[in-house]
């Protein structure tokens, strides 16, 4: 049997691999992850996205690959004719347990999507065999930790990324102990986006992190604010402001949420907005990453500047505060 994976235009080169017993035909250049999600094979995956380079940080998209020593990244390694791939043999799904496992005993994966849930659930993770959580680091540890210095959690403890929310300006908040490292906000912030650098790794091992020059304060980096580092962060690292505090409120109820596509009004581009809008206000701006303008980013003005509307709905139409 046979399946094609993508739709291939007129001249266009294919390979034919086999995946878990099919064999699949896809287009010339394309990863073995596409090629799976072409026939519905659901892989995996925490740093991977379709508009930024693959990075291969995670692991939990690996395959079984004959003739390979080691499970491959499925989102990199490109198809080639002839591949005989497994995803979801026992040695895959015991490599994506062990990942999963080390990241959910480390890092607070509760804002994490849906479909990150499921893998826990699929892959039977158990996060507390490694013991309970260590105590958080105070304010300032982690971006104080050097190479090389990592000090074990105690006996019986499993270490944790667990911090203090940085909250140093009034756009969004840094909250690292939901980070689980996928790069994609340095990918964003660096050559696949904005090219401004903000933002790197720093340390090595458990005290790598994601830092800014030096640790200094968001307003005092290179920070230009465009927010493209929040649109791709996958676990709530990065969040608005607006939504932490509904959240820490009790308020942020997402089901309850309208989404309303417009134009950006700042300037001729035409970057679409989508607006999410609970109780009549909106509470945050996205732009959709299939969109061919904006592929998902847009500038300071674009994600943040709408409390203008706000201010109007508030102040009534003339302006003049509304009277209660």
């Amino acid at each position: 049997m046979t399946a094609t994976a993508t739709a291939s235009g007129r001249g266009t080169r294919t390979v034919t691999l086999t995946i878990d017993g099919e064999s699949v035909s896809v287009p010339e250049g394309s990863t073995i992850l596409e090629a799976c999600r072409g026939v519905g094979i659901d892989t995996p995956t925490f740093c991977y996205l379709e508009t930024l380079t693959p990075v291969n940080a995670c692991r939990v998209c690996v395959v079984e690959l004959e003739g390979s020593r080691v499970l491959v990244p499925a989102c990199a390694r490109k198809a080639e004719p002839g591949m005989v791939v497994r995803t979801d043999s026992e040695r895959v799904r015991q490599s994506r347990k062990m990942v999963l496992e080390l990241l959910a005993s480390s890092v607070d994966l509760s804002y994490a999507p849906d479909d990150v849930q499921g893998y826990l659930t699929r892959y039977d993770v158990e996060p507390e065999r490694f013991g309970s959580p260590a105590a958080p680091d105070a304010g300032g540890e982690r971006d104080r930790a050097a190479t090389g210095r990592h000090h074990a959690a105690p006996d019986g403890r499993a270490a944790t990324v667990a911090q203090p929310v940085k909250v140093d300006n009034e756009l969004y908040v840094r909250d690292y102990a939901r980070c689980i490292l996928c790069y994609k906000c340095v990918e964003a912030c660096g050559v696949d986006a904005q090219n401004t650098f903000a933002i790197a790794v720093a340390g090595r091992g458990f005290e790598a992190r994601i830092s800014t020059e030096f640790a200094t304060p968001l307003p005092d980096s290179a920070c230009v604010y465009c927010g493209n580092c929040i649109a791709v962060c996958p676990t709530g690292a990065l969040m608005f402001k607006s939504e932490h505090d509904m959240r820490r409120a009790g308020t942020w109820d997402e089901p309850r949420q309208t989404v309303t596509d417009t134009i950006c009004p700042y300037c001729g581009v035409g970057c679409t907005l989508q607006l999410h809008v609970q109780d009549n206000r909106i509470v945050k701006v996205t732009s959709p990453l299939d969109h061919d303008v904006t592929l998902g980013n847009l500038c300071i003005k674009g994600r943040f500047g709408w409390q203008f509307v706000q201010n109007r709905a508030d102040n009534g139409p003339d302006g003049r505060v509304a009277q209660q």
